[in-house]
């Protein structure tokens, strides 16, 4: 049996992660990770004391000690200002992903290990196999199609999957809840949290306003015509249907954004559909390359997932450089954009992940 530190958040997911591994009769102490507290008055819905609350509650429940480890400067240097930075540099970062990487399994983990902790568990729909004989753990998707979070961990580096626990991952979310019940957890009703990753339900548009200048500019059809203007190119998202300010030509025909050109701080928009130039790609450079079993120094097959909500599509993978492949979809993509996450899989094995840099 282990010592384990579970991530509680104060939600039902990682409220049950404790319980099952308690029952399994490992050594559980709760941890309550703080992150963001919004200090700065962005609109929005940031419950983090109420979390707080609901954590400690798990935990006196349980029996098991509980701490609150306080990880705030390390969340804005790792998580805020990279956010922040990738939009002003007109990509589309991804701080859920990155949150699991550098906060829950990274500093968080260090913390546990430095606190003689064995690993790491949380709430996520993730199963992990294998590791328990010395071999490299395995990330594999969880066991309820409509909550495997496999794609939010791809980036984990392969120690830190070995010390990762996701006890929920074979479980149906329908389950979770009914356990949770039978445990007396008070959180077992509680609704699932929204948002960015620790910050909250906060749109990203109110949080980027408050610490992002406007910078206006033109908003511009593909062949030049200008249409109105936008308020700053971060703002806006590719293949974004609404909220750009141009209004549909026709019945049946929108507007959705097909590029951001920062050299003219112009929002290129065009038709959404399939021949419109940009909209939709098949060949990506992909950096920033994260192996979890993945050999990216030779040509391979496998299935990407380029976005939480969306399906693996089948793809050729090929070296280019260092630390970077291209990826060939059999199929073309719509509204791909640098910065974006992409999940490699071998059928439900997630097998790495990278970061989308530029069509080719």
């Amino acid at each position: 049996m282990s010592k384990i530190l579970v991530g509680l958040s104060g939600g039902v997911d990682s409220s049950l992660a404790a319980a099952l591994l308690l029952e399994q009769g490992h050594e559980v102490v709760g941890g309550y990770m703080k992150n963001w507290i919004n200090t700065d008055d962005i609109p929005g819905d940031c419950p983090w004391e109420q979390d707080l609350e609901d954590a400690y509650a798990v935990a006196k429940v349980l029996g098991i000690e509980f701490r609150v480890v306080d990880l705030i400067d390390h969340y804005k240097e790792r998580i805020v200002d990279y956010m922040l930075q990738g939009y002003q540099e007109g990509i589309t970062p991804n701080p859920d992903v990155f949150c699991n990487r550098e906060m829950k399994f990274g500093v968080f983990l260090d913390y546990a290990l430095d606190q003689g902790f064995e690993a790491v568990g949380t709430g996520h729909y993730a199963r992990r196999r294998g590791g328990e004989d010395g071999t490299p753990a395995q990330l594999w998707r969880g066991s309820d199609p409509n909550k495997d979070q496999s794609y939010f961990l791809s980036m984990m580096k392969q120690e830190q999957v070995d010390r990762a626990r996701f006890p929920v991952g074979e479980m149906l979310k329908t389950e979770v809840r009914s356990r949770s019940e039978k445990f007396g957890l008070p959180t077992a009703q509680k609704k699932d949290s929204q948002g960015i990753c620790f910050i909250g339900n906060v749109k990203m548009s109110d949080f980027l306003t408050h610490y992002v200048p406007d910078k206006p500019g033109d908003i511009v059809t593909t062949d030049g015509k200008v249409m109105g203007q936008h308020r700053g190119l971060h703002l806006y998202t590719l293949g974004q249907r609404k909220g750009h300010g141009v209004a549909s030509p026709k019945t049946g025909v929108a507007y959705v954004v097909v590029r951001k050109d920062f050299a003219t701080n112009q929002l290129v928009v065009g038709y959404d559909q399939p021949d419109t130039q940009g909209l939709y790609t098949t060949v990506w450079k992909i950096g920033s390359l994260s192996s979890l079993g993945a050999d990216f120094a030779t040509p391979f097959d496998c299935l990407i997932q380029p976005r939480y909500r969306s399906s693996a599509e089948p793809a050729k993978v090929a070296p280019i450089g260092e630390n970077l492949v291209s990826i060939t979809f059999q199929q073309p993509q719509r509204a791909l954009t640098p910065g974006q996450i992409c999940s490699f899989y071998d059928g439900a094995r997630c097998i790495g992940a990278g970061v989308f840099e530029e069509i080719l």
